[in-house]
């Protein structure tokens, strides 16, 4: 089995992030997008189950970005993939989904035309910059794949994904031939911390860089040609409070005090 799992390199959430020229600064505090790894998680996981069956598996770490995206991936590594593939490209700069999607569809491709079919491609549920979560189902229109989406659950069985997630208070199953797109929710396991040895192994794991150049023979790689992003950040903001608020000490009249200030700001 051959697993390629998307990841992507983002700002920390718990960093000072800050704009210039409209623009939130990347590179500074930038890391594997938190929800990325219950995916790289997912795959690992996969792979160890089909090793402990006397089956071939591999996980491929596969990312589009920056240079410095390369952090990511090197972290997925240290996480137990197997391989890696960095996207980068000055065209490429400020990408919407769908571009991204593209990108990603006709890399995944490249990896099977040398390397042998994929079986299954795993991404988290969203990256925690943008938030849109369309990546997957994106991804999985431009593959030509079926998707199953915000996976709790995750089996593979003869030639077939289940997964469970949870809708509106129900569980759903929903199953899919391979290969297939799987997106995962951060419900489906807790993310392993690399050990010393496992960092120390990643150093020594292969991982490539290309450039759009690398894409455009790949067979579907002439979308990539067509356009950039359809969609552009014209402007970006730093959002702040005002004032320090109002603190009450509640001795009882609380709620009445929160009541008459609601009010207050409805009228």
């Amino acid at each position: 089995m051959r697993i390629v799992v998307c990841v992507k390199h983002v700002p920390d959430v718990q960093s000072e992030r800050r704009f210039e020229g409209g623009r939130l600064v990347r590179g500074e505090d930038d890391v594997l997008n938190e929800l990325d790894e219950n995916a790289v998680e997912a795959a690992v996981g996969l792979k160890e189950a089909e090793e402990e069956a006397g089956r071939e598996a591999e996980v491929i770490a596969l990312t589009m970005g920056p240079e410095d995206a390369e952090d990511a991936l090197m972290r997925a590594l240290q996480m137990g993939a197997d391989r890696a593939y960095l996207v980068s490209d000055d065209f490429l700069e400020g990408s919407d989904v769908i571009t991204t999607a593209s990108v990603l569809s006709v890399a995944i491709a490249k990896i099977a035309d040398e390397d042998g079919p994929i079986d299954l491609v795993i991404t988290g549920m969203a990256s925690l910059d943008a938030m849109t979560s369309m990546l997957p189902a994106a991804l999985a229109a431009k593959a030509h794949l079926p998707m199953l989406g915000l996976a709790r659950t995750l089996r593979i069985q003869d030639g077939t994904v289940t997964i469970e997630r949870a809708v509106d208070g129900y569980t759903e199953t929903l199953r899919a031939p391979l290969p297939a797109v799987v997106s995962v929710t951060d419900q489906i396991n807790e993310p392993r911390y690399p050990a010393f040895a496992a960092m120390k192994a990643a150093r020594k794991k292969p991982m490539e860089q290309w450039g759009i150049d690398d894409l455009v023979e790949v067979p579907g790689g002439q979308a990539l040609t067509l356009r950039r992003a359809l969609t552009a950040v014209t402007h970006g903001e730093e959002n702040t409070r005002d004032g320090s608020g109002t603190i009450i000490q509640d001795s009882g009249e609380g709620g009445r005090a929160l009541a008459d200030y609601i009010l207050t700001v409805v009228k």
